[in-house]
């Protein structure tokens, strides 16, 4: 599609900056016995409100959730202990290529199969329309759980990529997007970003009012990808204590904890890290109210290719300056362009400068991000939005890391490791 190895490359004579190994500290607040948490707050549920006998569908989406396998299997098992027949259904609006094969596939990823779940999993895309706002918005629901006896709704509470308010991504947009379908997903985005802070909880409360909704189970996760929480949370108060889990999860989410920027290397993007593909709270571009995401300064955003779990949907792509014709060549148009046109944004499916490998790429955005003095070049590198605690930072950031309490060196400076490609391994994670 596109021929970068006829660009010249300005700037090819610029010298790399040596990086420094860092590790970023969080808090790291962790549930220790997840499946004993699960079976007691189900157990205590069941003590007031029986599920013997119901028929429950159990929600799961499309994001990354840690240990999303181990989470439902142990909801299943600990439901049919109850005397309950659970079923999992797919909940993740558009994604998956808004196919009901698709969404399976994107389960199975996460190790969500009826083998390791116990429970059948029930995947269409077909939905009901249960009620209606009073403007007349239609609100779908996922048809094989709107007939079902009750819904678990399984959804990970975090700060969205797109908008701000009381309810962001969590339990009241897994209601409202994940079991909308694409159907639902498309009527919701019409009305624009701009409006989904008062859109998600009013279309969930509605829902709320008509569909059997058992519980929620929010999870809530730490900066190390952690279970930080997961919590039971009745029905006749799911909207309120959701707004309250934001709270927390905000607290805990992963940040740069280093100055101005003038090049963001950021190895992998996909949907299992964000909604956005990289994360507007980490990176402060956001392809709509990004007036809402003000983080450190960056000057040049580089990526270098998409997740596996992303299935190459690459969406955010286009809130990169540069890219590789590697990621390129991962792309899955039908998925990405999907996401895209049922969001109604296109920002995030431009399609940045591209060049031939990860060096290349890496020593455009420092020539576009060389300012009229000649100061050591800011370099970060990350593996993704969602893996923050090991990252890397050029020399130009020694002292800061030795003066800041959260931050420690790892290593001494080295130089860039590329291949005879030009390409990188991805930074490691910090174990």
């Amino acid at each position: 599609m596109f021929n970068v190895d006829a660009v010249r490359l300005v700037g090819g004579d610029i010298e790399l900056p040596r990086m420094i190994p860092v590790e970023q500290r969080f808090a790291s607040t962790v549930v220790e016995d997840l499946e004993g948490t699960i079976r007691s707050q189900v157990a205590e549920h069941d003590r007031t409100h029986p599920v013997s006998g119901k028929r429950i569908a159990i929600t799961a989406g499309s994001r990354g959730i840690a240990q999303l396998d181990r989470i439902v299997a142990t909801l299943v098992d600990a439901l049919a202990g109850c005397g309950a027949k659970p079923f999992v259904v797919p909940a993740m609006g558009s994604h998956g290529g808004g196919t009901a094969a698709g969404q399976r596939k994107v389960l199975a990823e996460y190790g969500v199969t009826e083998e390791r779940i116990g429970a059948p999993i029930v995947s269409s895309m077909e939905t009901v329309v249960v009620t209606e706002l009073p403007d007349g918005t239609p609100v779908h629901i996922d048809a094989e759980a709107a007939q079902a006896d009750g819904i678990v709704v399984l959804g990970r509470v975090k700060p969205h990529t797109d908008f701000r308010g009381t309810h962001e991504s969590g339990l009241a947009k897994m209601i409202a997007i994940g079991l909308g379908k694409h159907r639902g997903a498309t009527t919701l985005h019409a009305h624009g970003f701009e409006n989904f802070h008062s859109l998600i909880p009013a279309v969930a409360e509605a829902a709320l009012r008509v569909v059997p909704v058992e519980f929620g189970m929010a999870v809530v996760e730490n900066a190390y990808e952690q279970v930080a929480r997961l919590e039971l949370v009745p029905t006749d108060v799911l909207l309120e204590r959701e707004a309250e889990l934001l709270v927390e999860a905000k607290r805990l989410m992963p940040k740069l904890l280093v100055s101005d920027i003038d090049v963001l290397v950021v190895d992998e993007i996909g949907k299992d890290i964000s909604g956005a593909g990289m994360d507007p709270n980490i990176t402060g571009r956001a392809p709509v109210n990004s007036e809402h995401f003000r983080t450190v300064p960056i000057k040049r955003v580089v990526v270098l290719g998409l997740t596996e779990h992303t299935g190459g949907n690459a969406c955010g792509l286009g809130m990169a300056d540069v890219t590789t014709q590697r990621c390129l060549d991962q792309i899955d148009f039908g998925s990405f362009y999907t996401n895209s046109l049922t969001s109604g944004v296109p920002d995030g499916a431009r399609i940045p400068m591209a060049l031939a490998n990860d060096r290349d790429a890496i020593v455009a955005a420092l020539h576009m991000s060389r300012g009229p003095h000649d100061r050591p070049a800011k370099v970060v590198r990350i593996r993704n939005t969602l893996t923050m605690p090991r990252i890397e930072v050029s020399e130009a950031y020694a002292q800061e890391v030795a003066d800041h309490p959260d931050l420690t060196a790892l290593g001494e400076p080295r130089d860039w490791e590329f291949d005879a490609d030009g390409r990188l391994e991805p930074l490691p994670a910090l174990h």
